[in-house]
Order: structure tokens, then sequence, then C-alpha cells
């Protein structure tokens, strides 16, 4: 237990300190008047003296849990809530254009993103990641959410896509560093990061751009305690996609996002629909972290003090036959 203010809780201590010694002596001092009396005292007046005693005792008592109550006394609660870094890494390959989800793939993965980000706590630190053939941060994790959604709308889509480019984009965003893989594929140490979750949009297409495996940079972030919820956005059956002056056929490759997301512990989402994407907030859960939380006790030490103040003053009553 805490309190907010010590000296005042020191102050209550001397005060209750000194309210007992000057009990203590008077006590004493009637003790033996009444012993040197003897006989002469009756039943009523010992038990009048022991009502007084008990009510001047039960009252410094209550003046000892109202000076604790006064500093501000507060208990430490662990609390499970969301909390840590999420990163939202978004494909902007020109296969999001296709329409064969309303009105069309990047249109229903940012009004999903949206959502995503609307659900969640400020204990919850957002940033965006853009990715094609690299990856680009477009907003830093942050408790302002508005900046997420900014980032959010500003999508354009451009090129190719690189799944592993966009797992080392969003590690080097939650590490505050920039993360490779070496030509030899050993994997860096990053530290332990179990905190901080990647949910990555995408159809899936993945063309091998950006020169970064996507197994290896999967398995980084297993290592690192990173987990990577994928959506995968797009139809099985997939539509044709006109890009730059070409025609290319654009399908979900749900494949490629679920091994993603096993490796690293997460889960896979489809969402070949508009109505999908918008429950993927529901369906994503973070994990929980638990947090101390004070809890104020000040009310309850107050409460406590009353109530042996005024059992103190009716005992006294009762002891000295008069309210004053």
């Amino acid at each position: 237990m805490t309190v907010a203010a010590p000296p005042l809780l020191a102050l209550g201590a001397v005060v209750v300190a000194a309210l007992a010694v000057v009990a203590a002596v008077f006590g004493r001092r009637r003790a033996a008047a009444l012993a040197r009396l003897g006989g002469a005292t009756s039943g009523r007046a010992r038990r009048s003296s022991l009502a007084r005693a008990v009510g001047l005792w039960l009252t410094i008592a209550g003046v000892a849990v109202l000076a604790v109550g006064a500093a501000g006394p507060a208990a430490s609660v662990p609390t499970p809530r969301a909390s840590g870094t999420v990163i939202l890494a978004m494909d902007v390959s020109q296969s999001m254009i296709a329409d064969d989800v309303r009105p069309t793939r990047i249109a229903a993965a940012q009004k999903a993103a949206r959502q995503f980000i609307a659900a969640q706590p400020d204990s919850v630190d957002i940033g965006v990641v853009a990715f094609e053939q690299g990856a680009l941060v477009t907003s830093r994790p942050s408790p302002d959410h508005a900046r997420a959604v900014n980032a959010i709308d500003r999508l354009t889509v451009s090129g190719g896509t690189s799944l592993g480019a966009a797992i080392i984009g969003s590690l080097s965003t939650i590490t505050g560093k920039t993360v490779t893989i070496g030509k030899d594929g050993n994997l860096p140490q990053l530290g332990w990061w179990a905190n901080a979750t990647i949910v990555l949009f995408s159809d899936g297409q993945n063309m091998g751009a950006g020169g970064v495996d996507t197994e290896s940079a999967a398995q980084l972030a297993a290592q690192s305690g990173v987990h990577i919820d994928t959506v995968g956005v797009g139809t099985p059956a997939g539509t044709i996609v006109e890009a730059d002056g070409f025609r290319m056929e654009s399908a979900l490759d749900a494949d490629a996002l679920t091994q993603i997301s096993q490796i690293t512990g997460g889960s896979y989402h489809p969402a070949s629909d508009a109505k999908q994407l918008g429950s993927v907030a529901d369906s994503i859960d973070l994990r929980l972290t638990i947090v101390h939380e004070p809890l104020p006790l000040g009310a309850a030490f107050i409460a406590v003090a009353l109530a042996l103040l005024l059992v103190g003053a009716l005992l006294t009553v009762v002891g000295t036959g008069r309210v004053v």
C-alpha cells in the first residue's frame, strides 16, 4: 500500500502517539484512585469507568485511522488490459485495386483498418507500415490513433508485393532500428517484444520482390516474440487486374498468409467480402498485459474512522453520563 501524502501520515502518527500517552497517564491515575477507594466503588461505577476507557481508546483508534485515510492510501491492483504496440502492415501493391471485394481490395482494407483502430483503447500504440516491393513507415507507433487513421487514408497503390519486406519493415518500426537478414540467412537478435503484434492486410500475392524471404522474416518475428495476425483481402477465384497497361490475374493466396500466422503464433482471418472485413476488429484478440493500477482506499479508511469515533463517543457518554 502507498500513501499520497507521507508528511500528513507522519503528523497523524505524532498526534495519535501524544493522545495515547495522555490516555495512558490519566488511565493509570484513575486506576490508582479507584484502588485507594477499594470496595467503596460500586459495580456500576466500575462499568462506567470501563466504558470511558474503552470509548477513549476507540476514539484514539478512530483518529489514527482517519490520519491514514487523509494521507491518501492506495493499493496496487493487478488489472488485465490490452496494451503494447500494434503495427498495421497494409499491402499497397497494384493487385490491391482488384474489385472482387467491393469497392476495391485496398478501399475495403482501409475501412477495416479504420474500424480496428477505433476499437483499440488508448493503452495500445498503433503504427502503420505500407508495403509493396519494400516497406515504408507512414505512421510510427503512437497512442494518438488519429495519426494512424490519417496514414491509412493517404495510402495509394503501386508496384509489386513482398510479404517478407512487410514483416521486416514492421519489425524495424517495433524495435526502432533497421532490421535486416544477412545473405547467410542468419537471423539477428532483436530482443523480446512480446507486447507487439503485427496485423497484416494483404491478398497474399507475393512476387518475391525486395529480396527478403518471407519464411525467414516470419521466423525472425517469432524468435522476437512478435505475433502476426494476417487478414486475407480478396477471393480465391480472384479477378483480372489492369495496371500500367498490363492485364494480370490476381487471386487470394490464403496459404501464404496462413503460413505466416502459424509460424508466429498468430491467426489467419479470411475476408472475402466487406462483411467479413468489417468483423476483423472483433476477431483479432490482442494479448492481455497485467498492469498494476492504484486503487484509492481513502474513503474506506475514513468510513472506518468515523465508525470508531462514533462508537467511542457513545461509550464515553455512557461512561460519564453526560454529552458534554
